[in-house]
């Protein structure tokens, strides 16, 4: 599903929201005068979201709810506001070991080592179906703790979730190994030689914040269809939708200690899941930095790493492109999900002969993007998803200016409530300044004029980073000859940020290891095991 069909759709749900009686009505200056109460009002929200943000959420060990082991809570924030919108049990070394505790006894003596292939794909389609069903309750909470817009988590975020545990579902039944022909033994004797593949374990799953629903299935989804079990790490900014997940994963008659869900912060609770010495596998998803980190602490039992990380994606517009196309590509693929995007096209190269329309047309999109809380039906961006980001993403912005970018639009927070930075367009910059060479994370792109087809693939494979990149052009020939260059796990040819559960994602360099969807991620979360006998 690519971000204009998004749109489209996300304008066609905004009367729906307004008239379901569900959405939050916003006022029109919502950045100035925007009154949402702490925790939002619950006769605005849907009552179950409501009832479920206003009681302290506990954390998922062995089928229970319980309180952290310490009795702490966290605060997760509303950033439309800055306000606290719910409670969370804070996990952290002790309830980490509680997890992985009841997550190896699942393993190895509960009743998921015992039910079949074809059962075990029954639950995992049946949480897409509770997904479905709960679309609602999902989205609102996606929207509240994340910032996003309610209309895009109802037509992206929960639809893509549910279909992921569809697609992993099939897989249940399907992870086959093979018989292979050996020479061993000379001809004098016979064997039969064949592997299996089996589930890799208790597996430690930490996942970011922005798109905490959809990363929560990315990486359940494969681990429940393999046969894992599973300490899922939430991140702390955004833990609402997990939890509620959680829940349905339950409902879904998933049993005992198969999913544990440990809220909890990065350098506690994340830090002791990726050293537990009895977890056989992390897959993480977040900073490049942070990856490292987790790779070190891996390093103790040296468990199985998988990893998603940090992009800097170049996006490639040629002279022969369709414009009308290229420039609504090239918007949505910064400015979707307020560029908080790991592969977001945050680095727009255009050819000389259309710069100027092109870096044009985009920055009047940029500026015609309205800006508001995410359950405002009419906002297109939302804020940004804390404090802290908010302040990188400024810091990247006066960096820029700094060293001599200009801003053709935006370059700035946008209000003084609530973490809004408005979308914006910086020309003037250079393969050397930090807003070309580090990941920012929000609605920046930067524009450069490029003279040759024959420079272009240097210029964008300059990155430590591999995660993605587009390239817009008539010539069919010229696109693929141009992807075949380009050192990213992921090449878009006149399109931008089209994901399918079957499409396999991930990066080269230091954008990540391994794949997350698609057939490739079963080979994360198993092992081969091959076996051998003689037969004459």
């Amino acid at each position: 599903m690519g971000v204009r069909e998004l749109r489209n759709r996300s304008r066609a749900c905004a009367g729906e929201v307004e008239c379901s009686g569900t959405g939050i009505m916003v006022a029109s200056d919502r950045l100035e005068d925007n009154k949402m109460a702490t925790t939002a009002s619950a006769s605005l929200l849907n009552k179950n979201v409501s009832s479920f943000v206003s009681r302290t959420q506990k954390i998922l060990i062995n089928g229970k709810w319980v309180d952290a082991a310490s009795g702490k809570t966290f605060p997760t924030y509303n950033p439309a506001t800055g306000e606290v919108l719910s409670r969370v049990a804070e996990g952290d070394k002790e309830d980490i070991d509680r997890a992985v505790k009841a997550a190896r006894a699942a393993f190895e003596s509960g009743p998921w080592s015992k039910i079949t292939a074809s059962e075990r794909g029954r639950m995992i389609w049946k949480i897409g179906d509770l997904i479905e069903k709960h679309l609602e309750e999902l989205a609102q909470l996606e929207s509240l703790d994340n910032g996003k817009p309610l209309t895009i988590a109802r037509v992206a975020d929960v639809p893509l979730a549910a279909d992921l545990f569809r697609y992993m579902a099939g897989w249940a039944t399907k992870i086959e190994g093979n018989t292979i022909p050996i020479s061993a033994g000379g001809g004098k004797t016979q064997y039969l030689a064949y592997t299996v593949r089996e589930p890799i374990g208790v597996v430690g799953q930490i996942i970011p914040w922005n798109f905490p629903l959809l990363m929560a299935a990315w990486k359940l989804g494969p681990a429940l269809a393999t046969g894992c079990t599973i300490v899922l790490k939430s991140a702390e900014q955004t833990p609402l939708s997990v939890l509620l997940l959680g829940e349905l994963i339950q409902e879904a008659g998933i049993p005992d200690g198969v999913v544990n869900i440990v809220p909890g912060y990065g350098e506690t609770a994340g830090a002791a899941l990726a050293a537990h010495p009895d977890v056989d596998k992390v897959a993480f998803t977040g900073s490049t930095e942070v990856g490292k980190l987790i790779l070190q602490a891996a390093a103790g039992n040296l468990k199985k790493v998988s990893l998603e990380l940090g992009g800097k994606s170049p996006n490639v517009v040629l002279k022969d492109a369709d414009v009308d196309s290229a420039i609504p590509g090239a918007a949505g693929a910064i400015f979707f999900n307020h560029g908080q995007c790991c592969c977001a096209g945050s680095r727009l190269y255009v050819e000389n002969d259309i710069f100027d329309k092109v870096v044009d047309g985009v920055a009047q999109l940029a500026s015609n993007i309205r800006i508001g809380p995410g359950m405002d039906p009419s906002s297109d961006m939302g804020p940004l998803v804390s404090e802290e980001q908010l302040n990188r993403v400024c810091g990247y912005l006066e960096s820029g200016i700094s060293e001599g970018a200009k801003a053709v639009t935006g370059g700035s927070r946008s209000g003084d409530k609530g973490y809004f930075v408005k979308p914006t367009v910086l020309v003037n910059t250079n393969e050397k300044m930090k807003v070309v060479q580090e990941e920012i994370f929000g609605p920046v792109v930067t524009a450069i004029p490029f003279r040759s087809v024959e420079e272009i693939a240097a210029k964008a494979n300059n990155s430590i980073y591999g995660l993605a990149a587009g390239v817009w052009t008539r010539d069919i020939k010229k696109a693929h000859r141009i992807a075949s260059l380009l050192r990213a796990g992921t090449v878009w040819i006149n399109c931008y940020n089209v994901f399918d559960a079957a499409l396999p994602f991930g990066g080269y360099k230091q954008s990540g290891w391994g794949r997350e969807m698609g057939h490739e991620v079963i080979e994360q979360y198993t092992e081969v095991k091959a076996v051998c006998t003689p037969i004459s």
